[in-house]
């Protein structure tokens, strides 16, 4: 089971030499509510109260609120799937060209099917598989790219940036946020030299991610708006640019709402909403849906909700879930994430059966992501408190390893 939140607070702490009031001069958290979350009186806190306790600590906020499913920060060496990641991200200096994972080089659209199929992995949290994949996947592309004619190289680049832009999202996941940011820098050089003007910003969306992990909220804002200015001013009318530029707007309305400004937030967001309908009156692109921004209504009500959710808004998220109709190209991860912000507003609102309900459905959906997912046990351990415990509540917390 996951460490609680209040033990590792109070781990973290202690491993910085402070006392509860200390960090509370230092974070500008209340002595009260650092008090209660130790006390596990609380098992969860806002977003907002969050990044202000990990810069208070000094450590990252992934440190403190960990990720589905990461590799723990034990201090041990690191497994050897990732290592292998990180070999295939940073080769070794001066090392030959690694030899294809077939018996020749792929050709760039067996390569960029390949590229997808790894995606799909990332999006269905099947992240042991794709830490198993990934480092073949970005060998075959490296040597693509530096192989054939012009036309082919530049098409091998473009596929080399996907391929680390897939890492830098996976090294995220496992709380990597420096070796994210080493894959995903390479991934933007890639794109420079590629034949596509819009894979450079759409990686620029993943780096500003990366800078939100690091709560970079400055760097994270300023970087995903200069790329969604210059993808307005080149490709305003083009369906690829509008998906880019929407998930470019989302990122930055997220960054807005993490440093405190959620009306601004919520002003971009439905502005991205706006730019989602028109794409959907759109032309349809041929490009693989699952090697371009994920940009729909769908996608940007879900990211309306967790940020409602995380800012205190309860009632508004529960608002804007209603009566939802995703669309069918929305990954699985962002459907978890839906129903885990669900679950988390009718806990807020005291609604117990509507939050056991959400979970139930998140169990059903993706089980091994809910169960390595420190706020799905938040959720329960808040629910297990309450005078009345709702049907189906035990069930979730024993499948969950919570013992209270």
């Amino acid at each position: 089971m996951s460490e609680h939140l209040g033990d590792k607070l109070s781990r973290l702490r202690r491993l910085s030499d402070q006392t509860q009031e200390g960090l509370a001069e230092k974070s500008g958290v209340s002595v009260d509510v650092i008090r209660k979350l130790e006390q596990k009186r609380n098992s969860s806190a806002r977003l907002p109260t969050l990044h202000a306790l990990a810069k208070g600590l000094g450590v990252e906020l992934t440190t403190l609120l960990g990720d589905p499913p990461g590799v723990p920060s034990t201090g041990e060496v690191e497994p050897p799937q990732l290592v292998a990641v990180r070999r295939a991200i940073m080769p070794p200096l001066f090392a030959p060209l690694p030899e294809p994972t077939g018996a020749e080089k792929l050709s760039v659209a067996l390569l960029r099917e390949e590229i997808a199929d790894a995606w799909t992995l990332y999006h269905e949290a099947e992240f042991g598989r794709l830490m198993d994949l990934l480092p073949g996947v970005i060998a075959d592309a490296r040597l693509t790219a530096a192989v054939g004619g012009d036309d082919e190289r530049a098409a091998g680049q473009a596929a080399l940036g996907k391929a680390l832009q897939l890492g830098g999202h996976l090294s995220i996941r496992m709380g990597k946020t420096d070796l994210a940011l080493s894959s995903l820098e390479r991934a933007i050089d890639a794109a420079g030299k590629s034949s596509d003007p819009l894979l450079a910003p759409m990686i620029s969306n993943s780096v500003a991610w990366a800078y939100q992990r690091q709560n970079r909220l400055d760097d994270a804002t300023n970087l995903a708006i200069y790329a969604a200015d210059g993808v307005e001013r080149e490709h305003a009318t083009d369906t690829a640019g509008v998906r880019v530029w929407g998930g470019l707007l989302m990122s930055a309305a997220t960054s807005y709402a993490r440093r405190g400004d959620y009306d601004r937030a919520d002003e971009m967001m439905r502005t991205s909403e706006k730019a989602a309908v028109r794409l959907a009156k759109m032309p349809a692109t041929q490009e693989d849906g699952r090697l371009v921004s994920v940009f729909s209504k769908s996608s940007v009500r879900i990211e309306r909700v967790r940020l409602a959710v995380q800012y205190g808004r309860p009632e508004e998220a529960l608002m804007l879930a209603k009566g939802m109709r995703l669309s069918p190209d929305t990954p699985p991860s962002w459907r978890t994430w839906l129903l885990l912000d669900v679950a988390r507003a009718h806990t807020d609102v005291g609604n117990a059966d509507g939050a056991v309900k959400a979970l139930e459905s998140l169990k059903r959906v993706a089980p091994t992501w809910m169960r390595h997912h420190t706020l799905a046990v938040a959720i329960v351990q808040d629910l297990l408190d309450l005078p009345q415990r709702p049907p189906g509540l035990r069930k979730l917390a024993d499948f969950l390893g919570i013992s209270k």
